[in-house]
């Protein structure tokens, strides 16, 4: 059995009558239901993207170093007492670390290949377009090739 919910972003009867009552109570609380009735499948992609840009924003101030806890430590690395546990988690976080620096190093890498058979490309058109230019005669039009 599926479940649909009640209220979502559709012109259905409830949204509808919200909509309404809304704007007779004030209108901004039926404009406001009015946009989440047109606009509202996107606020789950803009929520995403917002939850992405924090974590890379976050990401980057750990890395800076900011945000030190009471002991002189990241506020994340507070010792738990444990001290097997935080060993454990001291070492699997290096190991994280390290593991994104790979990745990073791989993605610039692979955006350095890419952007060189970009050049590629457009160099071998280039050339093909100068070798067709060269070997009409003079006063006709352009070759398209198709």
């Amino acid at each position: 059995m599926t479940s649909h919910a009640l209220i979502r972003p559709a012109w259905t009867p409830a949204t509808i009558a919200l909509m309404v009552g809304g704007f007779m109570l004030y209108w901004p609380l039926g404009l406001a239901v009015l946009a989440y009735i047109i606009w509202g499948d996107r606020l789950e992609a803009f929520r995403t993207d917002v939850n992405r840009s924090t974590d890379r924003f976050m990401g980057g101030v750990r890395r800076a170093g900011w945000g030190r806890g009471r002991r002189g430590g990241p506020v994340f690395m507070d010792r738990t007492g444990n001290v097997a546990f935080d060993d454990w988690r001291e070492a699997e976080l290096k190991r994280l670390d390290e593991e994104r620096r790979k990745l990073d190093e791989s993605r610039a890498e692979f955006e350095a290949y890419a952007r060189e058979l970009r050049r590629a490309k457009d160099q071998e058109e280039f050339d093909r377009f100068m070798s067709n230019r060269r070997g009409r005669p003079a006063g006709e039009g352009p070759i398209v090739e198709g």
